[in-house]
């Protein structure tokens, strides 16, 4: 229960009760991460739905603004330094950890910042308006999946965030998030497509950046997320 706690501390910025913790616990809470992902997406789909009351859009809006404020944007942070980062990945590795560790943001961080935000608003739209709460609710649970799968799969970029989480994760703990993943597929069809999205991340991370970190962490979900909207409303669509 603490590191499910530790996790909450991290991730959001929701009240949490005060405990003494280790570094131990910290790097041991990224276990917890998608349960925290159910905190936060039903909190996002009461949003939606008290919202939607009004207006869809408002209902899309208040969806939104919650998804940023209890994250505290901490996500849209790793993806604005993601997108400086590969625009400077023409240049030298070195120069490259550079800019991500810079903590302006550049360019094309702003303007990735910006386009996802403006994604996310539309495709919650789409999704308040069609009544998809189960997608809203679980798609933040199965995007904070990735952290895990990719700290096993890539190498850590730097000696930070990743690093320290690259040892924690055991085959037993990406089972059991996978069966809960299976159970969640059936309120959303939707996730079905998670682990693709975040086999997809984790190559391009691979092939562009040369491995994972704080900030790959952090960007991929809010992709992973975004995807799996605009994947819900597909399927909503066909079905």
């Amino acid at each position: 229960m603490k590191r499910l706690i530790v996790a909450i501390q991290f991730l959001t910025r929701l009240p949490t009760p005060r405990v003494a913790t280790s570094d131990e616990d910290f790097v041991g809470s990224m276990r917890w991460f998608p349960a925290v992902g159910l905190i936060i997406g039903a909190i996002v789909a009461a949003g939606g739905w008290a919202g939607a009351w009004i207006d869809p859009w408002v209902g899309a809006l208040a969806a939104l603004l919650l998804w940023i404020g209890v994250t505290g944007a901490l996500h849209l942070d790793g993806l604005g330094d993601i997108a400086d980062a590969s625009g400077a990945a023409h240049k030298d590795r070195e120069r490259m950890i550079a800019v991500m560790s810079d903590p302006h943001v550049g360019s094309f961080g702003v303007v990735a910042i910006a386009l996802q935000i403006a994604a996310k608003l539309v495709l919650l739209h789409g999704a308040v308006a069609g009544q998809l709460w189960w997608a809203i609710a679980l798609i933040p649970f199965a995007a904070r999946i990735g952290p895990l799968l990719w700290s096993r799969l890539l190498p850590p970029l730097h000696a930070g965030l990743a690093a320290r989480f690259a040892h924690v994760i055991r085959p037993v703990h990406l089972a059991i998030w996978a069966g809960a993943l299976l159970i969640a597929c059936w309120f959303a069809p939707a996730l079905v497509a998670a682990p693709v999205a975040m086999l997809a991340w984790g190559a391009w991370l691979r092939r562009r950046i040369g491995g994972i970190s704080g900030d790959g962490h952090g960007a991929g979900i809010e992709l992973v997320e975004s995807a799996l909207l605009l994947i819900a409303l597909v399927v909503a669509r066909i079905a």
